[in-house]
C-alpha cells in the first residue's frame, strides 16, 4: 500500500511539494506517519478511541519535527464537512474502513469534497468480486458459493461487514467528480496471512513483496486480490 500510494503522488505532485493529507479512519496511524516523515502535513481521523490512543503514542515517539506536522482527531469519516472547509486535501486516504459503512455513497461524496481540484482519493477496499475466494480455498464450499451472488462477508473477527466491486466503485467516483485513474489489487497470494506474528527472513519478505507489487498491477491476478486500492482524482 505505502509503495501505491508514493507512487500516485509521484505522479501526481511536483517532486518536492509538501502536501496536506487527510486521513480518514487512520486505525493506529501507520499511513499517517509514514507520511509525516516524508514532509507532508497529515491531518488522521479516527472514531475509535482505543485506536486513537495507539496512534498517540505512536506519535509521542517520534521526533518532535514529525509530531508538529501531524495533527490527531477523534471523528466520524462520515462527518467530515463538520471538522474541515471543501477543498482542504491535497491527498484524502480511506482505508479500511468503507467495509463497515452500510451505505458508502454519502461518505465518499464528502471525501471527494474535500479535496482540492487534482487532489488524490485513495481508497482501500474489500474486493466484492474475489469474495469466494477465501472460503474456496479453505475447502468450505458452501461458503464459496454463497459468496458468488453476495457482498456480505463476516471478517476475521467476527464482524459482519461488507465488500465493493470494481464496476460498483468506478461509477461512483466518477459520479462524485473524483474518477477512477488506477487501481490495484492487495493481496493476491497472501491472504489470511497477515495476522502472522513472524515475518519471513528479509531476502524472503522482499522476494513476497516484489511478487504481491507485480501482481497486485496485472491482470488477471489483481482481479482476485483480497483487496483493492482505488486512486481517483478530483476534477
Amino acid at each position: 500500500m505505502g509503495r501505491q500510494v508514493d507512487e500516485q503522488i509521484a505522479q501526481r505532485f511536483p517532486v518536492g511539494q509538501r502536501l496536506r493529507v487527510l486521513d480518514v479512519g487512520m486505525g493506529q496511524g501507520t499511513q499517517a506517519l509514514r507520511l509525516a516523515r516524508a514532509g507532508h502535513k497529515v491531518t488522521g481521523l479516527e472514531q475509535d478511541a482505543g485506536m486513537l490512543a495507539v496512534a498517540r503514542e505512536a506519535l509521542a515517539a517520534e521526533p518532535e519535527g514529525i509530531r508538529a506536522r501531524v495533527t490527531l482527531l477523534e471523528g466520524d469519516g462520515r462527518e467530515t464537512g463538520a471538522h474541515f472547509l471543501p477543498g482542504s486535501f491535497d491527498v484524502v486516504l480511506c482505508h479500511g474502513v468503507l467495509m463497515y459503512v452500510p451505505e458508502p455513497d454519502a461518505m465518499l461524496a464528502g471525501l471527494a469534497r474535500m479535496l482540492a481540484p487534482g487532489g488524490l482519493l485513495s481508497l482501500l477496499v474489500r474486493n466484492g468480486d474475489a469474495l469466494a475466494m477465501r472460503p474456496g480455498l479453505d475447502g468450505d464450499w458452501k461458503g464459496a458459493l454463497a459468496a458468488f451472488d453476495s457482498t456480505d462477508y463476516t471478517n476475521r473477527l467476527g464482524l459482519d461487514v461488507r465488500a465493493d466491486r470494481l464496476a460498483g466503485l468506478t461509477a461512483t467516483l466518477s459520479g462524485i467528480g473524483a474518477p477512477l485513474q488506477s487501481w490495484y489489487g492487495v493481496r493476491v497470494f497472501t491472504d489470511g496471512t497477515e495476522a502472522g506474528e513472524v515475518l519471513p527472513p528479509d531476502e524472503e519478505l522482499e522476494r513476497l513483496l516484489a511478487a504481491e507489487d507485480r501482481a497486485g498491477r496485472i491482470d488477471p491476478y489483481r482481479g482476485v486480490a483480497a483487496l483493492l486500492h482505488l486512486c481517483g482524482v478530483r476534477g
